[in-house]
């Protein structure tokens, strides 16, 4: 069902440092630093060769990742985001498995303008996934 890994996402305190670092200090390929209103989240994607990372920053109140940051104020990894070719089928496979979809089960428009769900961290050995459709 899983394709290949799209993305490892880390929550940082201070996004424009952690893009600092690994544009400067590893000499990365870094994006422009872009809002997800819908999501909470304003977020830089990290180029690599064989995947990407996505640097995650706070975004106004109630943002998902502020309740992880307190707990983890240095940060750390948030999620890992594998590609499926169709998102509704996945989703529809891993509910008949007894996967829990996080928010209303709709997939919503992620960062890259395509569909995306997140599961939930207990079904999966305690990591957050977001699927994303390829």
């Amino acid at each position: 069902m899983i394709g290949r890994l799209n993305h490892v996402a880390i929550a940082v305190p201070d996004l424009k440092a952690a893009t600092a670092v690994y544009r400067d200090t590893l000499g990365a390929t870094v994006s422009p630093e872009e809002e997800q209103p819908e999501h909470g989240v304003s977020t830089v994607f990290i180029e690599l060769p064989n995947t990407k990372i996505e640097l995650l920053g706070v975004l106004g109140e109630g943002s998902p990742i502020a309740a992880f940051l307190e707990r983890n104020p240095n940060g750390g990894i948030h999620h890992l985001c594998y590609e499926v070719p169709d998102i509704k089928e996945a989703r529809d496979q891993l509910l008949k498995e007894g996967a829990r979809v996080l928010g209303s089960g709709e997939p919503k428009i992620g960062a890259h303008g395509k569909p995306v769900l997140f599961l939930h961290p207990k079904d999966f050995c305690g990591t957050l996934v977001e699927l994303e459709e390829a």
